[in-house]
């Protein structure tokens, strides 16, 4: 898009929205005719958002880990195969933003990928210092390092006040995926 300034953005905090309002803001700039890529990580399971965006020319959905499993729930074998996962994921995102590809880069739960030590925050910071101006980038995920706070130049916290499954009621078709 011809003089749009890309900013870095962030989605954190405890609370429920995180990848909601990233989608929304993926939607949005889709309606504009800009061309939207997320890439979701730790996420396997079969969700609303893949079905509603099918439909959209501009905007894909893409994910490198299929598993169902949590992390806390995987073992050694597991875990290093859902790594090297997450660094074929990496290399794909490092080629969206070298090549320009996408107006809108979406990194759902990338800071969970970080959290858990699945990836350096070197390289998250190196992905974001190689952005085009022109490109915008959305992350999520619980646990901001200051590293990227000081480099975003929006940060939103979502904070849980009361949540659902406090209630025993568990995840909802639909509603939380």
């Amino acid at each position: 898009m011809e003089n749009f300034q890309g900013l870095i953005q962030v989605y954190t905090g405890d609370g429920k929205g995180k990848t909601t309002a990233a989608l929304g803001q993926g939607l949005r700039a889709a309606g504009r005719g800009f061309k939207v890529t997320m890439v979701q990580f730790l996420k396997g399971r079969d969700t609303g958002e893949i079905e509603s965006v099918k439909a959209l020319e501009n905007f894909n959905i893409y994910r490198f880990d299929e598993s169902k499993k949590f992390i806390w729930n995987m073992n050694e074998e597991e875990m290093n195969e859902l790594k090297g996962k997450i660094e074929k994921a990496y290399n794909f995102v490092y080629k969206e933003v070298e090549s320009n590809n996408c107006d809108i880069l979406i990194l759902d739960e990338i800071l969970g990928v970080l959290n858990n030590d699945l990836i350096s925050l070197d390289k998250i910071l190196d992905l974001l210092k190689v952005k085009p101006d022109d490109v915008e980038i959305i992350l999520t995920g619980r646990n901001i390092p200051n590293e990227i706070e000081e480099k975003a130049n929006l940060v939103t916290e979502m904070k849980m006040i009361k949540h659902p499954f406090q209630q025993g009621i568990h995840a909802r078709y639909g509603i939380e995926y």
